[in-house]
């Protein structure tokens, strides 16, 4: 028996119901009537004139009390059912707040606008959603749990060059998306498409509609980011290279062409050792410093993958403060938990070096000290070097290659720091410590324990 057959009957047995205890309440009054009537032995037609009175007000009241009843109930019922089907149009008028039956239709006024606003709010944010879906520059598609293609945007319709009523409904398989459904990693992949072959980000996700799993494919065209930034990435080094180059050169060339016009003179002046030597010298100095600057390019650029090993935090920043023996500075470790990390002991121990030769020339002016320690916290563990130097002025470059607040630094140690560290899933960083009431840096090597 369907629902509405079930309520239907429910709703006349309650019209019955609701008639029937009517015709009780006025029954009392109606047989008490007739027997007065009976006892005071009146005429006959005043027997029928008063029972006809009686028994008409009596239906009347009967059926003014029944509408009263049923008809809000009704109008409840209609008003709810229209809430149901989506139809906020219906609204219930002159109402007294103070009657029940009136307050629960003021209640239901109340529900269908919050429904129509929601409703109304819901329809603008899919139209926005679907907006945003359509236009954006990255292919989506939905699979339903037979893997058959549900959903598709119109970045995916260029991806695949068919129109999505030709690819609604066909296999991942044979729209050569299985593999990017079932591929574990999510680096990007050169694949090929009928719209274009390019490298694609892929990522996949999960969801559930009308309580069937499906899932959600995104393939993003990451070719044309990736050749910007290596266009960027050849500028800076181009402007790099340009740079130390040229302030070796310069200087080259010059004193070439000085040695050159003093050689060429005739007779040769009584100082010309002198000079050549000099000008020698400096030509020296300056390809060894470029010399040293590709070497240090080369460390940049030819950086191994770690060989991790589990190492203990402790053996290292022991084994930091061992190697700096003999500077003007020692470093003073504090006391951590017991913690083991899976690391590249060579690289991370150059890492930390760095940190702590940068602390040592630091507090080189300030004679301050220099403080080690390392913190286990949930899932890392984070290893610090703190110095009372004066602090850095600007510590927004100091990760740029080749950048160096100091005269004779080559600004590839921070640089170099930061790879090792991304290698290790990690981070590091060197702020100021002037937040914390005291002069310096701080360091902090962060890593997955």
């Amino acid at each position: 028996m369907s629902p509405k057959i079930i309520r239907r009957q429910k709703k006349g047995k309650h019209m019955r119901r609701v008639f029937w205890l009517a015709v009780l309440s006025g029954l009392p009054g109606v047989l008490g009537t007739v027997l007065l009537l009976q006892v005071g032995h009146y005429p006959l037609k005043v027997h029928l004139t008063m029972l006809t009175f009686v028994v008409g007000f009596w239906l009347v009241f009967v059926t003014m009390l029944r509408h009263r009843v049923i008809r809000p109930l009704q109008a409840a019922s209609n008003m709810l059912s229209a809430l149901r089907e989506g139809d906020f149009s219906l609204q219930s008028h002159g109402g007294d707040n103070e009657d029940p039956m009136g307050q629960v239709m003021h209640e239901i006024n109340a529900l269908t606008d919050v429904l129509r606003s929601q409703r109304m709010g819901a329809i603008e944010a899919f139209t926005l959603l679907n907006k945003v879906v359509e236009e954006i520059d990255v292919a989506i598609f939905t699979f339903d749990e037979n893997d058959r293609l549900g959903m598709i945007n119109r970045a995916g319709e260029k991806l695949l060059a068919k129109p999505a009523d030709q690819l609604r409904g066909n296999k991942a398989a044979d729209l050569g998306l299985k593999n990017c459904l079932t591929r574990l990693t999510r680096d990007n992949q050169l694949i090929a498409f009928p719209g274009r072959s390019s490298r694609w980000y892929i990522k996949t996700g999960h969801f559930r509609e009308s309580g069937k799993p499906h899932q959600l494919l995104l393939l993003t065209d990451v070719s044309q980011p990736l050749r910007e930034e290596e266009r960027m990435a050849w500028r800076r080094l181009i402007r790099v290279l340009g740079h130390e180059l040229n302030n070796s050169l310069a200087p080259i060339k010059s004193l070439a062409g000085s040695m050159e016009q003093i050689l060429s003179r005739e007779p040769l002046p009584e100082d010309w050792q002198e000079d050549v030597n000099e000008s020698l010298r400096i030509i020296g100095s300056r390809a060894e410093g470029l010399s040293r600057f590709l070497e240090d390019f080369s460390r940049i650029a030819k950086l191994p993958p770690p060989k991790k090993e589990p190492v203990l935090v402790r053996q290292l920043l022991e084994q930091v403060a061992v190697l700096s023996t003999g500077t003007p500075a020692q470093i003073q470790i504090a006391e951590g938990p017991e913690c083991t990390v899976m690391a590249d002991r060579s690289q991370i121990e150059q890492l930390l070096i760095n940190l702590a030769k940068n602390a040592v020339d630091a507090v080189q002016a300030t004679k301050g000290r220099i403080h080690a320690g390392w913190e286990k916290l949930e899932g890392r563990v984070e290893i610090w070097i703190e110095d009372e130097g004066p602090g850095i002025a600007n510590p927004s470059n100091l990760f740029v290659p080749f950048f160096s607040t100091k005269p004779d630094g080559s600004g590839v140690g921070l640089t170099l720091s930061r790879q090792i560290a991304e290698a290790h899933d990690g981070t590091v960083e060197v702020v100021n410590r002037a937040g914390t009431g005291e002069s310096g840096c701080r360091a902090t090597l962060t890593l997955p324990v």
